[in-house]
C-alpha cells in the first residue's frame, strides 16, 4: 500500500513551483522592458539607424508644438474726450515761500504731437492754482508736470499733476508658441509585481479492499431400468464448489494549483523623475507674429 510520503516525494516540485515563480521574473523583465521602449518610441526621435527599440541610442526629445492668442497688453479705456490733450493740471502741493509765479514745464507727449504749457498763481507764498495755456495733443499717457521757482526766489514744494484725454487703448494680442516634450504629457507605464502567491493542494485517498466470491452446483439425475422383476434405478448426482478472492489497492490522486499575482503601476524611478523635471524646465513659449490690436466693438 503506497503512502501519503511516497506519493508526495514523487510529485516535481521543482517545476510545479518554480515554473509560475519564472514567469512572475520574466513578466516584471518584459515590462521593464515595455517600459524602456514606449519611452524611446514615444518619447524621442529615432536615429537613422535604429532597429532594436531596446538597444537603439536615443536622439533628441519629441516636442508637441501649440499655437494659441496671448493678451501682451490689455485693453485701457479712454479718459475724458479722447482727444490727446491736457485736460486739467492738479495742485498736489502748493508748496512756500513763493515770491512771484514758478514756472510750469509739462513733458511733451511720446511719438509726436504739441507741448502742453501752463501757468501757475500764487498766493501768499503758495501756489493756489495752475491754468493750461495751450493744452497741446498726441498724449497717449498722462503728463508730468513739473513746477520751478523764478531765479532767487526762496519759493519751494510745489507740485502738481496732469491727466490727458486718451483715447481709448485696444488690448494687444500676439500669437504665441508652445512647445511641450511628449513625455510629460503622457503617463508613462511602470508596471511591478507587487505580490505573488502560489496554492498546491493534493488530496491522496488510498483504499485496500479484497473481494471473495463462492458458488455452489449441485447437479442430479436419476434413470428407471427393468433388469429385476421389481425393476431397477440408477440416480446420478454431481456437486461443484468454487472460491474467487481478490484484494488490491484502489488509490485516488486530485492536485489543484492556484496562482495569484497582484501587478501595480509603480512609482517614477527617480531619475526619470528628475528627467521630466529637466524637460519640464524646457517648455518655451516664443512669440510667433509681432502683437495685433484687438478691435474692440
Amino acid at each position: 500500500m503506497p503512502t501519503p510520503g511516497d506519493e508526495l516525494s514523487s510529485i516535481n516540485f521543482e517545476s510545479m513551483l518554480g515554473g509560475p515563480l519564472v514567469a512572475v521574473v520574466r513578466a516584471q523583465s518584459q515590462a521593464a522592458m515595455s517600459t524602456v521602449s514606449f519611452i524611446k518610441e514615444v518619447g524621442f526621435k529615432k536615429t537613422g539607424t535604429e532597429q532594436d527599440p531596446a538597444a537603439a541610442s536615443t536622439g533628441e526629445p519629441i516636442y508637441v508644438s501649440f499655437k494659441y492668442p496671448k493678451e501682451v497688453a490689455p485693453y485701457v479705456p479712454a479718459v475724458g474726450n479722447g482727444n490727446g490733450q491736457v485736460g486739467s493740471i492738479t495742485v498736489t502741493n502748493a508748496g512756500s515761500g513763493y515770491v512771484q509765479a514758478p514756472t510750469v514745464t509739462v513733458s511733451a507727449p511720446g511719438g509726436g504731437g504739441t507741448t502742453a504749457t501752463a501757468t501757475a498763481t500764487v498766493a501768499n507764498g503758495a501756489i493756489t492754482g495752475i491754468t493750461i495755456t495751450t493744452a497741446g495733443s498726441g498724449y497717449t499717457a498722462d503728463p508730468t508736470v513739473r513746477i520751478t521757482a523764478a531765479a532767487n526766489d526762496p519759493g519751494t514744494g510745489g507740485a502738481a499733476t496732469a491727466t490727458a484725454n486718451r483715447p481709448a487703448q485696444p488690448a494687444q494680442i500676439q500669437q504665441m508658441q508652445l512647445e511641450v516634450p511628449i513625455l510629460t504629457m503622457l503617463p508613462i507605464p511602470y508596471i511591478r509585481v507587487e505580490s505573488t502567491s502560489i496554492d498546491f493542494n493534493a488530496k491522496i485517498n488510498s483504499v485496500e479492499y479484497t473481494k471473495t466470491d463462492e458458488s455452489i452446483k449441485v447437479d442430479g439425475s436419476l434413470e428407471v431400468g427393468a433388469k429385476w422383476a421389481w425393476g431397477s434405478a440408477t440416480l446420478k448426482v454431481s456437486a461443484a464448489y468454487q472460491r474467487t478472492t481478490q484484494t488490491g489497492t484502489n488509490v485516488e490522486r486530485t492536485y489543484s494549483l492556484a496562482v495569484r499575482i497582484s501587478a501595480v503601476q509603480d512609482e517614477m524611478p527617480a531619475g526619470m523623475e528628475r528627467l521630466l523635471g529637466i524637460l519640464e524646465d524646457a517648455i518655451t513659449a516664443q512669440p510667433t507674429s509681432a502683437p495685433a490690436p484687438l478691435t474692440v466693438r
